[in-house]
């Protein structure tokens, strides 16, 4: 636009000059009288006459043609603005956009369309590009959602490791405890009481003592993929479908690793709406938050609940999930914290965890269309509900 601005100006001011040149050429235009002593005094009086006419004449035609000449520029002037206009709009105009088109692209920008002039010499060039512009966006997208989807997956294998490996923790450090517990009681005789010399059973504790310290430097290097993916993650993909819900309750039933769990009653049978995958990942952190800090028998229940919906004022039916236990609970100042992304009370920063595992419950139950409840009630109680169908 730009170029085509200043080239009208520069056709402006030469149409400018030549219509000045124009006017002062005709405004020029006389009858110039021969020397007066060529005529005697009749033949002057005569000549005078005939001089004023012309001169008249002469004043006439100037106008005429000034006018003309004006008619005739100024026809000029509009015919070649709208020449220029034309060339402008057809070829010029084509070939900025494409530069401007070009500068986006080079800044990432992939969201601005590229006109397309299909009556110009660049038609199909410009479609050309269009099409190319359209298909780095589409490559982009499928690059970031698979990205996306490795971080998110990378994140999750890191989180759900760290129920094996805090399993394999405990257990090497029950097994250094009991072959201590042997050796001391073998009191240095050659062979203990379960048939293996003092020496074999302290070779055994410590090479139990260097698998505990493989699994810590495991814990560390889960930790940091863990927290490396999860800080780049925009947003946890969940679908959900229709589920039995018997289901759940099988879920509870695989739990063998958190000490004691009883179900109090059966679910009510009907279909659920759930992802069935991070529905395990909310059983797994619930329970295994329990386990964890209050190391009691845990108790799960499970009832039928309504809660009333704002769109058309029908009532939504979910089904209850809830899981007690009988420890300590949480310290009310910190209840609100729970679900708090990376928050950790003061009685657990002695205790491994990442201090996300409440965070996930609730945002995986939103992604759900469920919900969360948590309270103290003679130990921690948290309540779930799952969406029926």
């Amino acid at each position: 636009m730009k170029r085509s601005g200043k080239l009208a100006v520069l056709y402006i001011i030469i149409m400018i000059v030549c219509l000045v040149f124009a006017l002062r050429y005709i405004s020029g235009l006389r009858v110039v009288p021969r020397g007066s002593d060529a005529y005697e005094e009749a033949e002057l009086e005569t000549y005078k006459k005939v001089h004023e006419s012309m001169e008249e004449g002469i004043e006439n035609y100037r106008r005429s043609l000034n006018i003309c000449v004006v008619v005739t520029w100024s026809v000029a002037l509009v015919g070649g603005l709208a020449v220029i206009a034309v060339i402008y709009r057809r070829e010029v105009r084509p070939v900025e956009q494409m530069q401007d088109f070009a500068k986006e692209i080079a800044k990432g920008n992939l969201d601005v369309p590229l006109p397309i002039h299909k009556g110009a010499h660049y038609g199909g060039f410009t479609e050309s590009f269009d099409l190319m512009r359209e298909e780095l966006k589409a490559s982009r997208q499928r690059e970031l959602e698979a990205d996306q989807a490795k971080r998110e997956l990378a994140a999750e294998l890191s989180h759900d490791l760290k129920t094996p490996v805090a399993t394999m923790r405990a257990t090497c450090d029950v097994l250094e405890l009991s072959l201590k517990r042997k050796l001391a009681q073998s009191g240095g005789s050659e062979t203990g009481q379960v048939g293996f010399s003092a020496a074999e059973i302290e070779g055994l504790s410590e090479k139990i003592s260097i698998l505990s310290d493989r699994i810590n430097t495991v814990s560390g290097l889960v930790d940091d993929v863990f927290h490396a993916n999860l800080d780049d993650m925009k947003e946890v993909q969940v679908s959900p479908e229709e589920t039995e819900s018997r289901w759940i309750e099988e879920c509870f039933l695989k739990l063998k690793d958190y000490g004691r769990i009883i179900l109090d009653d059966h679910i009510p049978e009907c279909l659920v709406y759930l992802d069935k995958l991070r529905m395990e990942q909310v059983i797994d952190n619930v329970v295994g938050n329990s386990y964890k800090y209050a190391g009691t028998d845990i108790h799960v229940s499970f009832s039928e609940a309504e809660a009333a919906k704002a769109a058309g004022g029908r009532p939504s039916r979910f089904i209850r999930i809830t899981v007690r236990d009988s420890g300590p609970g949480v310290p009310e100042d910190e209840l609100p914290l729970v679900i708090e992304k990376y928050y950790r009370g003061k009685k657990e920063r002695g205790k491994p965890g990442y201090g996300l595992g409440m965070y996930l419950v609730d945002r995986y139950m939103e992604l759900q269309g469920g919900g969360l409840q948590y309270h103290n009630d003679g130990g921690f109680v948290v309540e779930l509900f799952v969406a029926r169908v």
